[in-house]
């Protein structure tokens, strides 16, 4: 049915940039807020940004001013362009969907590995 497809993972060099793309297949309805999460090893999974059904965004404080959140809702997808990429940033990146009343739905997940 509704289906989270995350892309554009990989592996960078510290400073470098990233562009992940999430695409909702399986519907035609438009999530109320859509997100990226974000889980490194052996920490507790985390809110990386987020952006409402009225374009409104909210970043964690370790992004802000380096990653952007976009929505294209003709393209249902939603995209994290990360600039100036740090260690830290190494984690998988999750795509999540929100429906008020609903439930969340969950990509499965795309590498990002930053080097040193």
């Amino acid at each position: 049915q509704v289906q989270l497809v995350e892309s554009g993972g990989g592996l960078v060099q510290a400073g470098g940039s990233l562009r992940l793309s999430c695409r909702a297949s399986g519907t035609i309805f438009l999530f109320n807020v859509m997100g990226w999460y974000r889980q490194a090893p052996g920490k507790q999974r985390e809110l990386v940004a987020a952006i409402t059904s009225s374009d409104s965004t909210t970043y964690a404080d370790s992004v802000q001013g380096r990653y952007t959140i976009s929505r294209d809702k003709a393209k249902n997808t939603v995209y994290l362009q990360m600039n100036s990429l740090k260690p830290e940033d190494t984690a998988v990146y999750y795509c999540t969907g929100k429906v008020a009343s609903g439930p969340d739905y969950w990509g499965q997940g795309t590498q990002v590995t930053v080097s040193s």
